[in-house]
């Protein structure tokens, strides 16, 4: 019994990744047993992070292979806006502590043992007419397996906290540096995007600093819906957008 259990602690640290958590399905794969890895976690070989959900001891958790295990119980749930703006090298600053800006389809609570390690907003939302299987330009991100937006989705889902928790300057000083973005992406994604104010504020930043894929844009094929302006009252003033 005692080399078994040897063995399977063998199994755990030479198959796992370092920066893995482990959850208790992922042990069960591995023949490790929720009593046996209380026993690990007693005998200091796992931290127990929360409930059904371990680490290796002494172990770092990466970023990346957490958003994974998360993905797994939360669905559609990606790496978006502001954030995946970021990791595209769409930025005005580097935040020391940056928080992480996450999206998924379903009501959500991130657990403490992530939120501790890496500062993060989970957000239920809805932008686009999709299914979670199929999100419209989400990938793999960097050689991993952790979902993020493309900065054309990011730059609207950034866009639609406008008015909300999203400062309107700073939306613009960041769209400004979106030169590059693919219209073709761009206009796939307004043509399925829900948010009316979305679609607007997009074309209106896109015309006023005069961005290359502002032009490739045909506002009369996309979902502004009506003529009347948009109108929003936030702690940034008024917004109207026609």
């Amino acid at each position: 019994m005692a080399t078994e259990k040897r063995n399977k602690l063998n199994t755990l640290y030479t198959q796992v990744s370092a920066g893995t958590p482990l959850t208790s399905a992922k042990l069960a794969e591995l023949g490790i047993s929720s009593n046996l890895a209380g026993q690990y976690a007693k005998a200091g070989w796992l931290t127990r992070l929360s409930q059904g959900v371990y680490a290796r001891a002494n172990d770092v958790l990466d970023v990346y292979r957490c958003l994974v295990v998360l993905q797994e119980g939360v669905p559609g749930l990606h790496v978006g806006g502001k954030t995946a703006l970021d990791w595209h090298g769409l930025r005005q600053y580097v935040s020391l502590k940056p928080t992480l800006h996450l999206y998924g389809w379903e009501t959500a609570s991130l657990p403490a043992w992530f939120t501790e390690r890496f500062p993060a907003e989970y957000r239920r939302k809805r932008l686009f007419r999709e299914v979670p299987g199929q999100m419209l330009h989400v990938q793999p991100h960097a050689g991993s397996d952790a979902l993020v937006s493309s900065p054309e989705r990011a730059l609207l889902e950034m866009l639609s906290e406008v008015g909300l928790r999203q400062p309107m300057q700073e939306a613009r000083e960041i769209a400004g540096t979106t030169h590059h973005l693919r219209s073709t992406v761009l206009r796939q994604l307004l043509e399925h995007c829900s948010s009316v104010k979305t679609v607007r504020l997009c074309l209106q930043l896109g015309r006023e600093l005069q961005l290359p894929w502002a032009a490739k844009l045909n506002a009369d094929d996309l979902p502004a819906r009506s003529k009347s302006p948009w109108v929003s009252r936030s702690r940034d003033g008024l917004l109207v957008l026609k």
